[in-house]
């Protein structure tokens, strides 16, 4: 009898077959429907297979893109069904709005962690100062978790791992304890805090989200209410945290551009020497924000370079034929790429890998949209993130006040900075900064 030492290498041997067994599968199905040439439709270019995608998973938007430079739409075969990546504004359109019924939604945009906990399910996590142990195990946790559920979709062993409890399903696993630990914790708190509260104080238990839910559900079932933060959390996690961690990164790349963003921020508040950080904070009005055109700009072309989320995946309900003439297939995956779409040549010109906020303005300096199905950071049609301007707000604030005091350069100029490979396009290890004061109050 094998010794239990010797299971993951049977578990390799297993892998290397099952995975050989399948490309000769596909290999022959492919060779079937070349030979046959019955079929009048017209399908995408093969750019590979998910084994590819696995195969390069640490930097699979580079390689996305670098395929959506060479065929703008193509098929990774995979055992199941055929995934469809598209970079062409035209595809994106039909699946987003002329189309709309016939792709299923998959992804969310995202927010901030610490913002979703106070608004959510009243409690402070702290995970920006680390202040809190126990959130900042959560934060990591749920980062990670995110990371090995996108390796899912490129990993067809994933269930034997699972199984079997090795490799990063077993990592899956005790993050998961993790999670669920903190969850359940919040819940029990939450609820024994409403029951020390008088019956006539309605306005205490209505201050969160999870208090309502309590409220009016005494009995509900703690799984059901753990799914709810969890889905509360993956809505409103990343986006603003993302966004502004690689605009803060391109301004230190382009520091002509941050002193010109921080210049329009001093010409549009007033902001003078000695003025207080908070007071400024909340003074900031909308017709200071109207004025910040360059700083939209800058925050839209830094969106369009590294977008929160990078691929937008759905699913085909029915066969379809896309505007450039070929067909997909009822379950056929399909999905466009942000990521790639803000590199891509056709899209925007030659200078489209160089980070040029005037590419945004007119010749008055007026920020210029371009097509929600061309810049698709925020997604397009009747899917169109109903938060863009409440995101744009945000940012432009965070940023007016960051800039207004302070210039930021990076730890280590030399230190390449990358995305790490999960739903959201973090930086990976974050990003390490060093802030000089501009105004000192």
């Amino acid at each position: 009898m094998a010794s239990i030492d010797c299971l993951p290498t049977l578990i390799s041997i297993t892998a290397i077959l099952i995975s050989t067994l399948i490309l000769a599968l596909l290999s022959v199905k492919l060779l079937s429907t070349i030979l046959q040439g019955k079929n009048k439709k017209k399908y995408h270019p093969v750019g590979g297979t998910i084994f590819n995608q696995l195969l390069n998973f640490n930097r699979l938007h580079h390689y996305m893109t670098d395929l959506a430079s060479k065929y703008k739409t193509y098929r990774l075969i995979s055992p199941f069904r055929n995934e469809i990546y598209t970079s062409d504004p035209a595809n994106v359109e039909h699946m987003l709005k002329t189309n709309f019924d016939n792709y299923g939604k998959n992804l969310f945009m995202k927010s901030t962690l610490d913002s979703i906990f106070k608004v959510a399910f009243g409690v402070e996590l702290d995970s920006m100062c680390g202040s809190s142990e126990e959130g900042t195990k959560f934060s990591t946790a749920f980062d990670d978790s995110s990371a090995v559920t996108l390796r899912r979709y490129v990993d067809v062993f994933w269930n034997i791992k699972k199984a079997v409890n090795i490799g990063a399903e077993a990592e899956l696993k005790k993050n998961i304890k993790v999670l669920d630990d903190f969850v359940y914790k919040l819940i029990r708190s939450k609820a024994k805090q409403m029951d020390k509260l008088p019956n006539d104080d309605s306005s205490a238990k209505k201050e969160d989200i999870l208090s309502r839910f309590l409220q009016v559900h005494d009995e509900t079932d703690p799984k059901y209410l753990r799914d709810i933060i969890l889905n509360f959390i993956s809505a409103g996690k990343d986006t603003t945290a993302v966004s502004l961690s690689w605009f803060i990164y391109m301004l230190c790349k382009h520091p002509h551009i941050q002193e010109k963003v921080a210049q329009e921020i001093k010409d549009a508040t007033n902001i003078k020497e000695g003025t207080d950080f908070e007071e400024f904070a909340s003074s900031i009005r909308e017709e200071a924000l109207e004025k910040m055109q360059y700083l939209h700009a800058t925050l839209t072309e830094s969106l369009r370079l590294y977008p929160a989320v990078p691929v937008d995946a759905k699913i085909c309900f029915s066969d379809d034929t896309w505007p450039d003439g070929f067909s997909v297939r009822k379950g056929n995956m399909v999905a466009y790429q942000p990521y790639a779409m803000g590199r891509m040549k056709f899209i925007w010109g030659d200078d489209a890998e160089e980070f040029r906020p005037e590419r945004w303005l007119d010749q008055n300096g007026i920020f210029q949209p371009e097509s929600p199905f061309k810049f698709t950071a925020f997604q397009a049609g009747p899917r169109i993130f109903l938060g863009k301007e409440f995101a744009y707000r945000q940012m432009k604030i965070f940023s007016a006040v960051l800039l207004g005091f302070f210039m930021f350069k990076l730890s280590d100029d030399k230190n390449v900075v990358n995305y790490r490979t999960m739903i959201n396009l973090h930086i990976d290890g974050g990003l390490h900064v060093r802030a000089f004061c501009r105004l000192c109050g």
